[in-house]
């Protein structure tokens, strides 16, 4: 039976402290289209997704205004290009004509992002693979709404350095392609590092090959429901605050549980997983981390804060699996720069630096996102700081990833608008001493030993 209370509760959640469902991703799987002929592949793709995803945007609109719940996005992962347009793309300008495609069906259908023109490359790249990712600064400098990621390693595989390398030198390219629009080219690209088959969230969303025909995957979000749910234990131990995190966690994954059990009805289409991310927006009190404040730290970036974060994304997860039993993608606690205005503040006190942010991401649902550093940053120095990423993820056997965007034009000290959820961000500085050596030797990181488990 549901309490009066905990109604009242919900919807106080929502009004005042900006819980809300972030996405409702439905994840089209492209295998079926296909063929060798690109003008057909074309043709097939732009059918296959807007016959699919005619009624997505309207369904969600339907259950916000039923149950009061705002639904911020509605987007669309595929099948991973690379895969699809293998044997019709003979050159990176026929997977440019994809992400075109992509682009077309998107704003069609009416979704804000697609995402799925994505390469997985963790131990090789297939001559399709490199077609693609050398596609990749063209495809977003001239698409609105197509994401793109590439998987450059996982914790059985090792890394893929030739890949590291090449992706250093696609993001300076990115940034290039988009100067005029800030090197918004760069916000909408990610590298991963053990990339779930199953995120609903941008820029890293793709159907994995695992998944079904269609699948709903929804993304739930609520820094501002946790910072208040915190106010009432201030003082308290730890053991109090990881029962109110764990507790709360749970309350917030139940609203995303229902949301998509309903658009898996309407839709007749499966369910897949929520995805518990504390994800950030630029609104007030809508911050990771102002819940950091709120557990006792001065800012972001204090000492101590890597041990908040792990707490936090534990107990996240803990209330999220007693939630719902598939629970997947990320989830977890996201710490985005760019789109949390305490972390935009934390970096403009000196409070927290990139190093800092590296050291957070060993604890953190994914790695350094949406890091705006100096244009004139090395192709080189770029690689550098995805090997880290990468390697920290392969060791722990947890997705790491990295979005950051070398500003052309702007220095330390400047900041970079992109507007929207991705908000703005302080140009951050960056370890200036050379890597180019080590990036430079190519082949594999090879896995670590425990990886070695059959």
């Amino acid at each position: 039976m549901i309490q009066i209370s905990e109604v009242l509760e919900t919807n106080n959640m929502i009004e005042k402290e900006n819980l809300d469902v972030r996405t409702i991703t439905l994840g089209i799987s492209l295998l079926n289209c296909i063929t060798d002929d690109l003008d057909k592949l074309c043709d097939n793709i732009y059918n296959r997704i807007t016959a699919t995803a005619k009624d997505l945007v309207k369904t969600g609109e339907e259950i916000e205004r039923e149950y009061g719940i705002p639904i911020v996005n509605k987007r669309i992962s595929v099948t991973p290009i690379a895969l699809i347009g293998g044997a019709a793309c003979k050159n990176p300008e026929d997977y440019v004509r994809i992400a075109k495609v992509l682009d077309k069906a998107a704003h069609e259908m009416g979704v804000n992002f697609i995402g799925g023109f994505s390469a997985l490359v963790s131990k090789g790249m297939t001559k399709s693979d490199e077609l693609l990712i050398k596609s990749i600064p063209e495809a977003l400098s001239v698409t609105e709404r197509v994401c793109s990621s590439v998987n450059l390693g996982s914790t059985k595989t090792g890394l893929n350095m030739d890949a590291v390398r090449l992706m250093g030198s696609i993001i300076k390219e990115a940034a290039e392609k988009t100067k005029e629009n800030d090197c918004i080219g760069c916000a909408k690209l990610v590298v991963f590092c053990n990339a779930p088959d199953d995120n609903p969230f941008m820029a890293g969303a793709f159907h994995g090959v695992t998944e079904a025909d269609e699948i709903i995957n929804v993304g739930v979000s609520g820094p501002g429901v946790m910072r208040k749910a915190l106010e009432s234990v201030r003082g308290t131990d730890f053991g109090v605050l990881a029962d109110t995190i764990k507790k709360t966690a749970f309350k917030i994954t139940r609203v995303g549980q229902l949301v998509a059990y309903e658009a898996s009805k309407r839709l007749n289409i499966p369910f897949g997983i929520i995805d518990l991310s504390l994800a950030p927006t630029p609104a007030i009190g809508d911050s990771i981390a102002d819940i950091f404040e709120e557990m006792g730290l001065e800012r972001a970036g204090a000492p101590g804060t890597t041990a908040a974060l792990a707490l936090l994304n534990d107990q996240v997860k803990k209330g999220g699996v007693m939630a719902s039993s598939y629970v997947g993608g990320l989830s977890g606690a996201f710490i985005p720069v760019s789109e949390d205005q305490g972390m935009i503040n934390a970096v403009n006190e000196g409070a927290l630096t990139l190093e800092k942010l590296e050291a957070m991401t060993c604890v953190c649902s994914v790695g350094l996102d949406m890091i705006a550093v100096p244009g004139d940053t090395s192709e080189a120095t770029l690689s550098g700081v995805i090997a880290d990423e990468m390697a920290i993820g392969m060791v722990n056997q947890k997705t790491t990833a990295v979005r950051i965007i070398p500003v052309i034009g702007k220095s330390v000290g400047e900041k970079v608008e992109f507007g929207g959820l991705l908000g703005y961000a302080p140009i951050m500085p960056v370890n200036t001493f050379s890597c180019d050596a080590f990036v430079n030797r190519g082949g594999r990181i090879p896995a670590p030993i425990h990886s070695f488990k059959n």
